[in-house]
């Protein structure tokens, strides 16, 4: 019996949660100090639970914006543009991706004389945009872009005639074969001349051929928009050089 009292005294208090009474002068409150602990956990869970509502993390806060999806993005790409003409012509633009293979991508003669642009480019900034309007259900408004037959032309906001689109002849494929050793910069040929045809080469005109390439940049908004940037590394081009070449077609 005094082993089963001693494992009592024991075994008792881990089962049982000790009470302590707070006595004052009124002996019919007896207020527990369990329960007021009990009471300061709860006031301290809350008061935590606040906080967090108050300063949700990272994750929660990320998760409860409304997705915004990106907006599309224009398509860029690297081509070799040259602009060539004669001093007494119109400027020509052709479009390679490759300057060793001579058939241009794009071709374009200009209605703007070469001196016009030469002008223009001594002010350093030279926006060229071409326009077509295509109605919908024509073949002008579903063929490629760069397919269009003709543009009409402004320069520096300026309207300056009409742009062509023109198939590589012979003498232009020459022309620019004599040149596929050029990365970047600008030069002169002689004996070259142009007719309606295109490049006419082999004959001695008395005048020269000039020529500026680079590279561009080639963006691509939509089947209505392309654009062609200039890229004029460490000013080689001439400092603070821009030129830029739009194509757009409205419905």
């Amino acid at each position: 019996m005094t082993k089963i009292h001693s494992l009592r005294r024991v075994l008792l208090p881990c089962f049982t949660s000790t009470t302590t009474t707070h006595h004052n002068h009124n002996h019919h409150h007896h207020q527990p100090t369990t329960k007021k602990r009990l009471s300061t956990s709860l006031r301290d869970d809350i008061s935590q639970d606040q906080t967090l509502d108050d300063h949700p993390d990272q994750d929660s806060d990320h998760s409860s914006q409304p997705h915004h999806p990106n907006p599309p993005r224009f398509s860029k790409t690297m081509v070799i543009g040259t602009i060539f003409g004669h001093r007494r012509g119109h400027v020509w633009f052709s479009v390679q991706h490759d300057r060793l293979k001579p058939r241009p991508l794009l071709l374009l003669e200009l209605s703007i004389p070469t001196q016009t642009l030469v002008q223009e480019m001594r002010f350093g900034l030279v926006r060229i945009a071409l326009e077509c309007h295509g109605s919908p259900g024509s073949d002008l408004g579903s063929c490629p872009l760069r397919s269009v037959p003709v543009w009409t032309m402004y320069c520096n906001g300026r309207k300056l005639g009409f742009a062509v689109r023109k198939k590589t002849t012979e003498p232009v494929r020459l022309m620019l074969k004599s040149i596929q050793s050029t990365t970047v910069g600008a030069g002169v040929i002689p004996g070259f001349r142009f007719d309606s045809g295109g490049v006419d080469s082999g004959v001695d005109s008395g005048d020269e051929l000039i020529y500026m390439r680079a590279n561009y940049e080639c963006m691509v908004g939509g089947p209505d928009s392309e654009s062609f940037h200039l890229i004029n590394p460490d000013g080689c081009l001439g400092q603070g050089q821009e030129l830029s070449i739009f194509l757009m077609r409205s419905r």
